[in-house]
């Protein structure tokens, strides 16, 4: 099952993957983001790097809110991954968490 990662997200991309959720569920399964600080003033609020259950690594972040996030918000959150494979599996995982 997917889980938070201390892996490199380096080489991880979108690709037009997205998990639908608040940032307070992302939150209660894998802790506080690595990266972000909610205030609006970067390109993402929210960044997760994990790992699926092959140990394949993912991002899961926000992307251009432009704008601080409500904890209770439905947000599309993007997936990123190396591959569309790895952010489908991403994808699937995590609804199953959800």
């Amino acid at each position: 099952m997917a889980k938070k990662s201390s892996k490199s997200p380096c080489g991880t991309s979108f690709h037009n993957t997205f998990i639908i959720t608040t940032p307070q569920k992302l939150i209660e399964i894998f802790g506080e983001p690595q990266y972000g600080d909610n205030d609006g003033s970067d390109k993402t609020n929210f960044d997760w790097v994990c790992e699926t259950e092959d140990g394949d690594v993912f991002t899961i972040y926000d992307w251009k809110y432009n704008r601080p996030l409500k904890m209770d918000e439905l947000v599309d959150f993007h997936i990123g991954g190396k591959t569309g494979y790895i952010t489908m599996t991403a994808q699937h995982e995590i609804s199953k968490l959800l």
